[in-house]
């Protein structure tokens, strides 16, 4: 008998003993629940300042100008002055054809005009003598005819010869190739003793002798939807970025917007001029332009993740999510504008604000800066 009452008797404490382990974790858990019924929020204050709405589009950056130099006439490349990457100058001569060739030409048509010139000298002596004579009625008037048609003759001669000559010159002028701008060269497309015939149809981008570039200016030229032009005008900033220059930012002007759209893709092209003074935009890279398009200083603006569903936002009130409907204007990638519903300087949850409902508990860890 007392066996059996130790045995209950210990049943009973291994009872007990689990029952209060058993209620601790039980107590610990509850405490934990409630403190996580509060959500953690962040918060922006609403504030003041200026907005732009802006429009984003890609281009390709392409240098201001952009020539191949070839010479006026064929023939044989003599000298090429430049290399690739040289920096030149509006007048410097970058390239020189064989001249001996036209310098014979010149001295040929030099000769012609001084044979030419002798039988005008002629002629305009015997034309004299014969003016002279058919006032005396000293000849007759088919003599008078005759040295009057050899003079004209002389002198056609004589402005053949004087055109053969120019033309001989303006070959030996156009046979040095000079710089029409300041530039840079972009490419070498020929060698020395190589032949080269203008006349032989279009050059292409790697023909003629030199290619020159000037990009101390670029022009990215874009397509704009129907829908944008609108708000696109000649003369509007824009800012460019480049992918391989992070964080930079370059100011420019919107310089030509076409009035017709393509008949193809149905959208306008718009162009931009960025200056590059210091040439670190390169030519054939891909750049993002940036246009305001609508501008509103001192305006009530609060982070573009505060807003949801389009049409409202929940504030911080005393210690709970408190939902308030706005009215919503000016917006970009960042920053949304408010005309209506919110107050200078309120908190704005803008993090862990999504499936709030109006009156949850919430906590403030950290408040938000922009």
């Amino acid at each position: 008998m007392k066996r059996i009452l130790s045995l209950k008797k210990l049943a009973i404490l291994s009872l007990t003993l689990a029952l209060f382990f058993s209620c601790r974790p039980q107590k610990k858990q509850a405490a934990q629940e409630g403190s996580a019924g509060a959500a953690l929020v962040r918060v922006y204050k609403v504030s003041r300042q200026r907005i732009s709405e802006k429009l984003f589009y890609t281009g390709t950056l392409e240098a201001w100008q952009r020539v191949i130099i070839t010479p006026d006439v064929g023939g044989k490349i003599a000298r090429i002055n430049v290399n690739e990457g040289d920096k030149v100058g509006k007048g410097q001569i970058l390239a020189e054809m064989d001249i001996e060739a036209m310098g014979l030409q010149l001295k040929q048509a030099e000769a012609a005009m001084a044979v030419a010139q002798a039988q005008y000298n002629d002629a305009k002596t015997n034309l004299a003598r014969m003016e002279r004579l058919i006032k005396e009625k000293a000849v007759s008037d088919q003599q008078y005819e005759q040295i009057k048609l050899s003079f004209n003759a002389a002198e056609a001669q004589l402005a053949q010869a004087q055109a053969g000559v120019n033309m001989a010159k303006h070959s030996l002028d156009v046979s040095i190739m000079k710089a029409p701008f300041n530039g840079v060269i972009a490419s070498k497309n020929a060698e020395v003793g190589d032949v080269i015939n203008p006349m032989m149809g279009s050059f292409s981008a790697t023909s003629g002798v030199l290619t020159l570039v000037d990009f101390s200016r670029i022009k990215i030229r874009m397509d704009i939807s129907s829908t944008d032009i609108q708000r696109v005008n000649k003369g509007q900033t824009a800012l460019l970025r480049v992918p391989g220059l992070p964080g930079q930012e370059f100011r420019g002007t919107v310089t030509v917007v076409n009035l017709a759209a393509d008949p193809l893709t149905k959208k306008f092209g718009v162009e931009v001029a960025v200056a590059n003074p210091d040439l670190i935009l390169r030519p054939g890279t891909f750049g993002e332009i940036v246009l305001e398009v609508s501008t509103h200083e001192n305006s009530l603006v609060v982070p573009q993740k505060a807003i949801l569903d389009g049409n409202h936002v929940f504030v911080a009130l005393g210690g709970k999510a408190a939902r308030k409907d706005v009215t919503l204007g000016l917006q970009n990638t960042a920053l949304v504008e408010i005309l209506s519903g919110l107050a200078d300087g309120e908190p704005v949850i803008v993090e862990g604000n999504f499936a709030l409902e109006d009156g949850a508990p919430i906590e403030i860890t950290g408040e938000v800066k922009l």
